[in-house]
C-alpha cells in the first residue's frame, strides 16, 4: 500500500510500506487508540535545548499526520526542484529515530491525565495510520 499527497505546489509525494513491515496490533491497542484523545507531540532535534519545539493535536491520528508532514516538508526543502518527491516508510523511520528526542503525551479521558510515548510507539502509530489511509484509497 502506499499514500499518495498533494500539496497547493501540486508535488505529488507517494510513501511506500513493504508487505515484510506489515504489523499486527492487538485488540487492547486498537481500543486504546480509540479512547485517546489530545495529543502534544515534544520535540527536540539535536542537543541543544533551544531546538526543542511542540505542537499539539485533537488526537493520536492528527499527531502522527502532522509527523509526516514535517518529513514531507523537509523532504520539499531537500528536494525545491522536485515535481515529485516518493519515500519508503524506513525513510520516515529514520526521519523519526534522527531527532534528538521525539516523544508524545496522549490524553487519557478514564484518568484525565496525559501518557507518555517514545519513538518506539510513535512508529507503531505511524505504520497504523498509514495502512488505514492505504486501506481507504484502495
Amino acid at each position: 500500500p502506499s499514500r499518495d499527497f498533494r500539496d497547493a505546489h501540486s508535488i505529488a509525494i507517494r510513501c511506500s510500506i513493504p508487505a515484510s513491515s506489515q504489523r499486527r496490533f492487538s485488540r487492547e491497542a486498537r481500543i486504546q487508540s480509540r479512547t485517546m484523545s489530545h495529543t502534544i507531540l515534544l520535540m527536540q532535534a539535536t542537543q541543544k535545548i533551544e531546538s526543542r519545539s511542540y505542537a499539539d493535536y485533537e488526537s493520536v491520528i492528527e499527531c502522527m499526520e502532522g509527523i509526516c508532514k514535517l518529513f514531507e516538508e523537509q523532504l520539499k526543502r531537500l528536494n525545491p526542484t522536485s515535481k515529485q518527491i516518493t519515500y519508503d516508510i524506513s525513510q520516515l523511520f529514520e526521519f523519526v529515530d534522527g531527532f534528538c528526542d521525539l516523544s508524545v503525551l496522549v490524553f487519557q479521558k478514564p484518568t484525565q491525565t496525559y501518557a507518555p510515548y517514545g519513538k518506539p510507539w510513535v512508529k507503531d502509530r505511524i505504520y497504523a495510520t498509514l495502512r488505514r489511509q492505504a486501506g481507504q484509497t484502495e
